[in-house]
């Protein structure tokens, strides 16, 4: 199938993705008067009085915005925001389907940072947390961390750590097929936007002690008095031994290659220099780093990607639907590490040790059950963490 040509015509069928449904019925003047004047009068005094009623008695505790300005929309760069809202209503759709959580696109028509946090912030009473999407790096660090700060409900960029969290998940069961141990990996990044910064300052968490960078300019180090503020954040985090020189330079010799860049940038012959039972996860779409077929033919022994149409798919559907969903049921003012982590071992234990092999890493995206498990195992973390009102 013609995915991109099909989608299209789909599109123009379905004139939209997600839609309003009505939970109560309004067809008689007793019904009317309950869900509208003159009883709605009621539940609103009792908000005025205490605004935490609002998740009690509004659909404010179930439903999530997904924000954009456009700037970072899939591999596509800046479109725009209207230009996004069919990633947008996407997401909305997998949100419902996999978490049974209401969201809402809401497309910002502003680049500028201020503008976003303020109209975030302005909107924020009407939502139980808040899910950022497709915002250009390093724009997108300091929005969410000013509503990290600013509100008491959840802030998610879910390009950043829902991407972090998979990465995670996927690793830990290519460790198990590897006997490769996580405090003695040498992990190479390629791509040093929102991505590739959220999943390196993640294994450094998990105990990932030697995690090196490159972006288009090849390796980053510190004291490169060319990196922006968040790659000189980075090059101070990682990179101990101060490399430096390109990609290929930073291959040679690593157990882990994880690509969130673009097409075509690795070649066979740096898989082969990297060490035996290499990981590769070259997650760059619609074409990775490297292909699948060309990773296991220079010798790794883990492939992942970010196809559909691939094994291992390294997709952060299986992240933010239960993420939210355990953070919604709980009341969670915060999405925190020991949450994540928690999704990433939830998503990671979904693969038995029968069902475990090269080929299968990380459980099906229409698997419930794994969505289910994410949301148990964060909701706990939120109470564990004491950031769950619930």
């Amino acid at each position: 199938m013609d995915y991109r040509a099909e989608s299209l015509k789909k599109h123009g069928e379905w004139r939209g993705k997600i839609e309003v449904s009505c939970r109560v019925e309004v067809d008689s003047r007793e019904k009317l008067s309950l869900a509208y004047t003159p009883g709605v009068a009621e539940p609103c005094l009792a908000i005025h009085r205490d605004i935490e009623k609002s998740f009690d008695l509004t659909r404010r505790w179930n439903t999530v915005p997904v924000i954009t300005d456009g700037t970072a929309v899939l591999g596509l760069g800046d479109i725009g925001p209207e230009a996004g809202m069919p990633v947008m209503e996407g997401k909305c759709a997998l949100f419902k389907a996999f978490g049974g959580v209401d969201a809402i696109p809401l497309c910002i028509r502003s680049k500028d940072t201020d503008e976003i946090v303020r109209t975030v912030e302005l909107l924020a009473g009407s939502f139980g947390g808040i899910n950022l999407e497709d915002i250009a790096a390093p724009r997108c660090f300091e929005i969410e961390r000013r509503l990290k700060e600013d509100l008491d409900i959840p802030v998610f960029h879910d390009d950043q750590h829902g991407t972090a969290v998979v990465t995670a998940a996927a690793l830990l069961n290519a460790l198990r097929i590897t006997g490769k141990k996580r405090e003695e990996l040498y992990v190479v990044i390629n791509g040093a936007g929102a991505a590739g910064t959220a999943i390196a300052k993640f294994l450094l968490r998990l105990g990932v002690s030697d995690v090196v960078l490159c972006d288009r300019a090849g390796i980053l180090y510190e004291g490169d008095g060319t990196l922006n503020e968040s790659k000189r954040e980075l090059a101070a985090l990682t990179n101990r031994t101060l490399k430096k020189g390109t990609l290929k330079d930073a291959m040679r010799g690593a157990d882990v290659f994880i690509g969130v860049s673009g097409p075509g940038c690795v070649t066979k012959e740096m898989v082969r220099s990297m060490n035996e039972n290499a990981i590769v996860f070259a997650c760059a779409n619609p074409v990775p780093e490297i292909s699948r077929e060309d990773a296991l033919e220079a010798g790794a022994a883990v492939v992942g990607t970010g196809s559909s149409e691939k094994p291992n798919q390294i997709n952060n559907v299986l992240v933010f639907p239960g993420l939210f969903r355990g953070a919604l049921d709980v009341r969670a003012t915060d999405i925190n590490f020991e949450m994540m982590l928690a999704a990433s071992e939830a998503i990671a234990s979904c693969v038995t040790d029968e069902q475990l092999s090269p080929d299968y890493i990380l459980p099906y995206a229409f698997d419930r059950s794994a969505h289910e498990a994410v949301a148990a195992a964060v909701s706990a973390a939120a109470r564990r963490t004491g950031v769950a009102k619930l």
